[in-house]
């Protein structure tokens, strides 16, 4: 008779201990153990974070144990299990574990393997062969694709939260519902008494003020003082929540006719628009994905409108970032006149609300829904289709696809859906959104979710031309982090480009998500398969870091930029004026929301800019999927550089009247989880 000890650890969440009997088989190099009840008889055993110890017995030495298979048998009730682990410490004293984290729903076998990653050419043992093959089979059963609407990216085959897979469902303290926490949003900012007067205007500026009574956040408070100015309409174009369209100018659009003799006011060079332009000292941010989007009309007492400006922008002598030219529509005409700063105060300040309306559009519909929590969607579920949790890219993976599916489903159902929070407050709900959505896929392509591939597209790459792109900055130190971090952790496995190419789960992994999620669209430039380690790491960083600090640095910034309403409209109730010189402060406060939309919306960038309870941050890793030593020297390696940029970002931000701390590391959760 031969004794193992065994150990099996229960997670912490609510509700994730059993009352079930639970059974488990040891299965090795030289036979398999029967059977065994694990009981401590007189203790509860299988409690919320409990670790329990048992004695397995064998009736001969079962050699290398390689396999450990679980049963859950019901006892009064189906209740459900979150196993951490199971450990068993063989005679001759040899520790080894056995990773789970995942919940055991049923009385289904479950078969852990040790935590030995391993890649499917370095399985040589049959049986573990035919596991690695069935557990593929099953997943890709209940992790099905979906077209939700036509023309969008794939998702995940499910109308509900509850209708997901158990493993991917919120943790019930992690649990979201949109309505419900807007709501509560409304009532902690005090908003409750203006929704009462739905569809009534603001009467001034001043008016707004009244919603920040409650509102403790220094952000706001600056920009609420500061928004009129042209210095801060320029920085959040680098700075802000919506940090990625601004662009070096090249040439002036046709259709967007400035001329020296416009903006000659604006040029501190004494040179021409041309030569400005040839120096590097124009920009500019054309929001053409809006040209035609319907305006919402669900609400047919509300009309409302959408607008698609170009905004050109100059770099002046002491390198600030400042707007010279605003065309609010993309035709040019005597309708469609460019506004500029010279021109009188409404008339520049309406220009400028206009394009801050259409840069929240752009940033709630692309920068954020599609190109963050959409294809990191599409990531993780090519990820359950194609890795089995043997596999070294699904143990570095699953941290970041951490409740992706969740949100994303909860979002379908409450927030861009019929009768969703988008229909209530935004120009672009009705509809509008979803037709933004599909357009905005052309320009959804793998070198743009690369940063330092992103920036190079933009001519922003040099920080020379801007030295307070903060966006920019410390995004690429954190892409270096994660590419180091990628790079130790592929080398361990793949010793060379022909291991890349023989990965078959790999290239399935990669295919899939450019066949099934991308719907084949070979203009994406994603690639259907990866032939060296270079590439592989660079995709791999690039998935990481779109989940955990793109989502970031789009996501977190969101109450600080658009809760003064007047700076981030979400919806503008009259036409952009069509000659200047007629704009009043009267017109300006008729386009801007009602009380009403203004309070859903206030709500909803509060809601969506908290970070919850038990956030993960960039470089946590507690569920110990890996176990080879290696992978967690280069994991404390990883938490070491990323220790280094929160104080860089710390000491830089001492001093500044606008901090940037989104992409510092210690704000980055691992994924997109809200």
């Amino acid at each position: 008779m031969t004794l193992y000890k065994v150990t099996v650890a229960t997670g912490s969440q609510r509700f994730a201990g059993t009352d079930a009997d639970i059974y488990i088989t040891l299965e090795g190099s030289r036979g398999c153990s029967e059977k065994s009840l694990l009981d401590k008889l007189l203790y509860n055993d299988f409690e919320r974070g409990a670790i329990d110890t048992y004695d397995v017995s064998a009736t001969e030495d079962l050699g290398e144990i390689y396999m450990v298979k679980i049963e859950k048998h019901k006892c009064w009730y189906e209740d459900h299990w979150y196993c951490k682990y199971v450990a068993v410490k063989m005679p001759c004293g040899k520790y080894l574990e056995f990773p789970c984290y995942k919940w055991i729903t049923t009385s289904k076998e479950i078969v852990l393997r040790d935590g030995q990653a391993k890649l499917p050419q370095d399985d040589k043992i049959q049986i573990l062969q035919q596991y690695r093959e069935k557990e593929l089979e099953e997943r890709q059963k209940i992790f099905r694709w979906n077209e939700w609407q036509p023309g969008l990216l794939l998702s995940i085959d499910a109308r509900t939260h509850s209708e997901l897979p158990r493993d991917i469902q919120f943790d019930s303290q992690k649990e979201v519902d949109f309505t419900l926490n807007y709501i509560r949003a409304i009532e902690n900012l005090s908003l409750n008494k203006f929704m009462n007067m739905f569809q009534s205007s603001w009467k001034s500026f001043c008016d707004f003020e009244h919603v920040f009574i409650q509102i403790s956040n220094t952000t706001s408070k600056y920009i609420m003082q500061h928004w009129q100015e042209d210095y801060i309409f320029g920085y959040q174009f680098l700075n802000g929540c919506n940090p990625v369209l601004i662009k070096k100018c090249k040439e002036i659009p046709q259709k967007f006719p400035v001329t020296t003799e416009m903006v000659k006011c604006s040029l501190q060079r004494n040179l021409t628009l041309e030569e400005e332009i040839q120096q590097g000292n124009i920009f500019i941010v054309d929001y053409e994905l809006l040209d035609g989007i319907p305006a919402n009309g669900t609400d047919p007492s509300t009309v409302q409108y959408i607008a698609a400006p170009i905004c050109l922008l100059y770099k002046n002598t002491e390198d600030k970032i400042l707007p010279i030219a605003i065309q609010i529509n993309q035709k040019p005409g005597p309708d469609n006149p460019i506004f500029l700063p010279t021109d009188a105060k409404y008339d520049w300040l309406l220009a400028k609300i206009w394009v801050r309306s259409s840069d929240f559009h752009i940033h709630q519909n692309v920068t954020h829904l599609l190109r963050a929590h959409l294809i990191s969607e599409v990531f993780g579920i090519a990820m359950y289709r194609q890795f089995p949790e043997v596999h070294p890219l699904f143990k570095l993976l699953v941290p970041h696809v951490r409740f992706t599916m969740a949100i994303n489903t909860k979002a379908r159902e409450q927030l861009i859906g019929i009768n969703g929070i988008f229909d209530k407050a935004n120009a672009t709900g009705g509809g509008g959104h979803m037709q933004l959505l599909v357009r905005a896929i052309g320009g959804l392509t793998y070198d743009s979710l690369c940063l330092p591939k992103a920036m190079k597209l933009n001519g922003m790459e040099s920080k020379e031309d801007i030295s307070y792109y903060f966006f920019r900055d410390d995004g690429l130190m954190v892409w270096e982090a994660v590419t180091n971090f990628v790079t130790d952790v592929v080398n361990i496995y793949y010793h060379s480009d022909e291991v890349v190419c023989e990965d078959t789960e790999l290239q399935a992994f990669v295919k899939d998500v450019f066949v099934k999620g991308l719907r084949n669209k070979k203009a994406s430039g994603f690639p259907e398969c990866l032939k060296t380690q270079e590439k592989l790491i660079e995709y791999l960083t690039m998935v990481i870091f779109t989940a955990s600090a793109q989502h970031a640095g789009v996501n977190f910034g969101q109450f600080d930029w658009c809760s003064w309403i007047p700076n981030a409209p979400p919806t503008m109730r009259c036409p952009p004026p069509k000659q200047k010189s007629t704009v009043t402060q009267k017109y300006i406060m008729e386009s801007l929301p009602d009380r009403g939309r203004s309070c859903w919306h206030l709500g909803a960038v509060w809601a969506l800019s908290r970070f919850q309870d038990s956030e993960l941050f960039l470089g946590m890793y507690p569920d110990e999927h890996f176990t080879e030593k290696p992978v967690k020297e280069a994991m404390l390696a990883f938490r070491k550089n990323l220790n280094g940029i929160c104080s860089f970002i710390q000491d830089r931000n001492k001093n500044m009247k606008l901090p940037y701390y989104y992409l510092s590391p210690d704000r980055i959760p691992n994924s997109v989880a809200i």
